[in-house]
């Protein structure tokens, strides 16, 4: 993924995620564990404020099965990371999320991941069809890969 072809323009949704002082490694920097907690936290808080996932009682729950990240730049504490999210594909019980994380006034972001949500029933863990109101919400997020 090059990261002269991602920019801001790319994502229709946006968090504002304040970095933490626990969120530094000895070297200065964001660890690049973190990462995937703002990958998490982006993707989740957009469910939720959507109204089409209540994390004690959906009977449809996401769970990840496959997840990256390519790094660009440094982030550090204090900063505030502005969480890019968009869909890249929706299937028919999965859903491949890409997320950018952009420095604050930066055009060209400072790492991009995506990760694959399987939607399972919450009381038998099996796969199924996306919940009707789900897909809705996703498919504002929908735009064709550059991967």
């Amino acid at each position: 993924m090059e990261r002269k072809t991602e920019t801001r323009a790319a994502y229709p949704h946006f968090l504002a995620i304040p970095t933490r002082w626990m969120d530094n490694d000895v070297y200065g920097h964001v660890n690049n564990v973190v990462y995937y907690s703002y990958f998490d936290t982006v993707v989740n808080r957009y469910l939720i404020d959507q109204g089409v996932l209540d994390i004690q009682n959906s009977p449809v729950i996401g769970l990840v099965v496959t997840t990256n990240c390519h790094y660009f730049a440094p982030v550090a504490f204090p900063d505030e990371v502005e969480a890019g999210l968009r869909v890249v594909h929706l299937g028919n019980s999965s859903v491949r999320y890409e997320i950018g994380l952009f420095l604050k006034n930066s055009e060209t972001p400072a790492a991009v991941g995506q990760f694959t949500h399987v939607y399972v029933n919450r009381a038998s863990g099996r796969p199924g069809p996306l919940p009707a109101e789900l897909r809705a919400v996703l498919e504002k997020l929908l735009v064709p890969s550059k991967s």
